[in-house]
Formats: C-alpha cells, sequence, structure tokens
C-alpha cells in the first residue's frame, strides 16, 4: 500500500508534468498523489497488472527486466524528465519490466492507470507530451540494446554514474558494488575493477556505500558514446 498525500501546487518538479498548461494540469489535480520514493523501493514488477502511473519529482529510478534464474538487469534510467508504466501507452494493462528506486530521498506524483487513460483519449496536451516522452524512450532502449552488446565493463560504468547524476542533479549520490553489478547484469568483481580504475585516474572517489563524480568531462570521456546520445534523446 502506498502512502499518499494529496497535492494542489502547481509547480512540479515532473518535467513532464511541468510542460503542461495550467488548465490540464489543474484538472489532473484531484487524480494526482504523492509518494516517497526509498531506496530500492519496488514501483512494478514484471507481469504484474499496472494500478499507477509514476512522474518522479526526484531521485532516479531503474527499468529492469527478469534474466534466467531471477537475474535482473537495468535497461534504462527514468528520473524527472519522465514516467514509469510505459506499457500503458501502448493499451498494455500488465507491466512489461520492472522499476527500482536506485537512487533514494526523492518522492513521485502517482496516477491511477484508469485517470491516465482517460487523460490519454482527450488527445490533448497531456497525450502529446506522454507520446514524445515514449518516442524517446523507445530509442534510449534500442541505443541500451547496442551498449551492452559492444562497450566495455568501464565504458558502461562511466555511462550509468553519468546518467545517475543527470537524473538526481547531484555529483553524490549512494550506491554499492553489489547494486551496480546487478543493474548492469555483471559479476560483482568486475564492477570492483571497472570503479578502481575510474577512481585510480582521479574520476570519481568511491567508499562504502557511496560515490561522487570528481571530474564530469573526463568521465565523459571514459563513457561510451551512448551516453551523449540517450542524453540528447531524453534530456
Amino acid at each position: 500500500m502506498h502512502s499518499k498525500r494529496r497535492s494542489g501546487s502547481r509547480t512540479s518538479r515532473n518535467k513532464l508534468l511541468a510542460a503542461l498548461p495550467d488548465g490540464d494540469y489543474q484538472r489532473l489535480l484531484p487524480v494526482l498523489s504523492t509518494v516517497p520514493l526509498p531506496f530500492r523501493h519496488v514501483l512494478q514488477k514484471p507481469g504484474e497488472t499496472a494500478q499507477h502511473i509514476y512522474f518522479p519529482s526526484d531521485g532516479a529510478c531503474s527499468i529492469t527486466r527478469l534474466m534466467e534464474k531471477g537475474r535482473m538487469v537495468e535497461v534504462a534510467t527514468v528520473g524527472n524528465e519522465g514516467f514509469i508504466g510505459i506499457n500503458a501507452v501502448f493499451g498494455g494493462i500488465r507491466a512489461l519490466s520492472g522499476a527500482v528506486v536506485k537512487v533514494p530521498d526523492g518522492a513521485a506524483r502517482v496516477m491511477p492507470v484508469r485517470s491516465f487513460h482517460r487523460e490519454m483519449q482527450r488527445r490533448g496536451p497531456f497525450a502529446s507530451v506522454i507520446n514524445g516522452f515514449a518516442q524517446r524512450f523507445v530509442a534510449s532502449l534500442m541505443q541500451s540494446a547496442a551498449c551492452h552488446a559492444v562497450h566495455s565493463v568501464e565504458q558502461r560504468c562511466a555511462r550509468w554514474l553519468l546518467t545517475t547524476g543527470d537524473r538526481v542533479g547531484d555529483n553524490e549520490f549512494p550506491l554499492t558494488q553489489e547494486f551496480l553489478a546487478v543493474l548492469l547484469g555483471i559479476r560483482r568483481p568486475s564492477v570492483t575493477l571497472a570503479l578502481g580504475a575510474l577512481q585510480h585516474a582521479g574520476m570519481i572517489e568511491y567508499g562504502p556505500g557511496r560515490v561522487i563524480i570528481l571530474d564530469r568531462m573526463a568521465l565523459k570521456g571514459a563513457a561510451c558514446e551512448c551516453y551523449a546520445i540517450v542524453k540528447r534523446q531524453l534530456g
């Protein structure tokens, strides 16, 4: 069960909601609630019937796929530039992927799926904003698939750190090697080596449960091309 509170403020840190004309936003207020995003909180599981659409205001969430033997792999990151529940755009009622909070201390606006479908059927500004993000999101998934196939662990680690920093708007955020290994779909020793190399090069400072990006320009140089491509797509 979500612990929700209603919010009547026009200001929204979620960029999709903030892009709506005031009249459309005001119409949505009765169906919008606010929920916290604690670390590793599961927002949706693959195959379950989706009940809510999440519009993150802060923090960052991993969109994941479940592989054989229960192995979880991150396929995308969503922050305040988007929403979670992409399957609802295409009429699906069951979640195609999982979603878990990877950077906490944030919140999300939440909308019931029924309300989301009703608003999409209006074919107004809300539908235009949602469809635009959905198109960009699918393009980013294609890029991520190529990234997993051809780029090194160190390049993917650098990209992940930069993307997460962008989503939370900070160069310092929680991170454990175990969690990063799960999200990248690699073994923990590989993560240890990659983070160690980036730290030795002075790009990051890594300690128990936390990482600090020290040199973003150098880290961009160490990341694969996918970082810049997806950043242009999603912002």
